[in-house]
């Protein structure tokens, strides 16, 4: 038999390279592969399904699935956030201000995008916010462990926080790691005393569990790295870490209205002081000697 009895049809034959691009540029779609052994590679990346199916609702009332979802959102928002601050504040430590500076900028789009979960809330009034209140029972966010971390590192630090978490040994043990590490603004302010700049062994020895509180010796260092161009790689920083500041200052004042709206002066879930509570936080600035020099410069 001639081996040309075997030649495949025209129609049949496999295309070349050639002939594939030449299809493709002709304007044929290739279709992707459709057919997995077990789940889709996406699946197994982004555990979508998992994250889908977290949602259990205790009501009846169809505006708690948004509640829900919202919330959990934020949490995944605090979790990138915490992520990008911890890195910033070890390159920080190694001097490394470049690395330090991408991760911040890319938590400002990240900040933006979490001050915007705010969006599908705040327009809740009282009535809508009662009909599913109930089932948060004794839930509120400031038991936020994820948020907790992103306190902790922006400098706002209470050991009494670590208080409701004792029930969950794994948490608990990260929280109270982070209490007692360094927050991103003593990073900051450690690269500026290696630096050169006069900042007091107060700040740098101080103890690092408890809360920062504003120095007038570091607001004269800011006054001076703003005053010239001597400095411009840390007075950059400075500006970028004004940027948080400036979101986590709005994210709080979302919060603060968001809350108003939907329940007014009433107390919180789980017992807190809700907006009184929250009306405290939207008047404190982080970073403080940021926002103090600028009036020196």
């Amino acid at each position: 038999m001639s081996p040309k009895t075997h030649e495949a049809a025209p129609e049949e034959r496999a295309a070349s390279p050639a002939e594939h691009a030449a299809s493709t540029e002709a304007g044929e779609v290739e279709s992707p592969n459709l057919d997995f052994a077990g789940t889709t590679p996406y699946e197994d990346y982004v555990q979508a399904d998992v994250l889908t199916h977290l949602q259990h609702l205790r009501s009846d009332d169809p505006g708690e699935m948004v509640f829900l979802v919202t919330t959990q959102v934020m949490e995944l928002w605090f979790t990138v956030i915490v992520h990008e601050w911890e890195t910033a504040a070890h390159a920080l430590r190694r001097d490394d201000i470049p690395t330090a500076q991408n991760a911040l900028k890319r938590s400002l789009r990240e900040l933006e995008a979490l001050n915007a979960s705010w969006r599908p809330l705040a327009q809740l009034t009282p009535a809508q916010f009662n009909s599913y209140r109930g089932a948060l029972g004794e839930g509120s966010g400031f038991q936020s462990a994820m948020y907790r971390r992103m306190e902790f590192l922006l400098g706002d630090k209470s050991a009494s926080m670590l208080v409701p978490h004792r029930g969950a040994p794994r948490v608990h043990a990260e929280l109270e790691k982070a209490l007692h590490e360094p927050s991103l603004y003593d990073e900051v302010l450690g690269l500026l005393a290696r630096r050169g700049h006069a900042i007091p062994a107060s700040v740098l020895e101080r103890d690092l569990t408890k809360r920062y509180d504003p120095s007038p010796e570091v607001e004269a260092v800011w006054t001076e790295l703003y005053s010239g161009d001597e400095h411009a790689d840390l007075a950059r920083l400075g500006e970028t870490l004004t940027d948080v500041a400036e979101l986590v200052w709005r994210w709080r004042n979302d919060h603060l209205v968001a809350t108003r709206r939907a329940m007014g002066s009433k107390t919180g879930t789980g017992g807190s002081a809700g907006v009184a509570w929250l009306e405290k936080r939207a008047t404190k600035n982080v970073f403080p000697e940021l926002w103090t020099a600028r009036s020196h410069v």
